[in-house]
């Protein structure tokens, strides 16, 4: 299991550069850029600046490990999911020419419309799985984030994958509240480890259970990345280094 960072919050305002100098000097060993920060790496950059991002971190000890978009399906316009679709594509491509591992996407809730749940469902399903064909054959993996209203239960995250069945595709867990059952993860960690391919962590302050989770993680024989996801900090290099340490104690076997 290894730590690595999120560029949302703490490494917004960084650049590609700074964020290689910084993790690295902070002991992190990878990273997930996420669409909108000043890193701008995005799809809209041409051939030469890919390999440019490519070699900067192949040079490096930090790995270029995803890309965090805000591409989501339950629309119930079917234009709309399209839309989306074809903008998560262009991440994979991205993906793909940089040397990343995965792209990121997520469902942001159910559809304020009155749509069975079952519907919904098999729309995320649908477009995850056709991502997965378009991933498969670019050696880039799709991570859905167990995310928003609803969405984030873990029973919801784990019909998604039921109905999604693409080797190709998993999930983010992402350290949700609604994780938490009687002051333990373990059911929910034990229902959505099948799918598990990267990890979004937190505030590991606050009364998340941690521990457990580390525990249950090492367990499993999990040994990909944990994300730091946290606040914005006006200290973002010392905050980072006070993270690792406490990560690496919060971890211990």
């Amino acid at each position: 299991m290894l730590l690595g960072a999120v560029t949302y919050n703490v490494l917004k305002d960084w650049d590609a550069e700074t964020i290689v100098r910084n993790l690295q000097a902070a002991d992190f060993e990878a990273v997930e850029l996420r669409t909108g920060h000043k890193h701008l790496v995005e799809p809209s950059i041409n051939a030469a600046e890919r390999e440019r991002v490519k070699n900067l971190f192949e040079r490096s000890k930090v790995r270029l490990l995803s890309f965090g978009t805000t591409c989501e399906f339950q629309s119930p316009d079917a234009a709309e999911r399209r839309r989306q679709i074809q903008i998560a594509k262009t991440f994979i491509d991205l993906a793909h020419d940089t040397g990343a591992w995965g792209v990121k996407v997520r469902p942001n809730g159910l559809p304020k419309e009155d749509v069975p749940m079952d519907t919904t469902v098999g729309r995320i399903a649908d477009a995850l799985r056709e991502l997965g064909d378009s991933g498969a054959g670019k050696g880039v993996e799709i991570w859905m984030e167990v995310h928003g209203n609803v969405t984030q239960n873990p029973p919801v995250a784990a019909a998604i994958m039921r109905a999604t069945r693409h080797d190709a595709v998993g999930l983010c867990w992402n350290s949700n509240p609604t994780d938490v059952v009687t002051g333990s993860v373990r059911k929910s960690w034990d229902l959505l480890r099948p799918w598990v391919k990267n990890a979004h962590i937190n505030e590991l302050s606050n009364d998340y259970p941690w521990r457990e989770l580390f525990t249950l993680m090492n367990q499993s024989g999990y040994e990909r990345y944990t994300l730091c996801e946290a606040a914005e900090s006006k200290e973002p290099e010392r905050f980072l280094r006070y993270y690792k340490s406490l990560w690496k104690e919060l971890s211990r076997k």
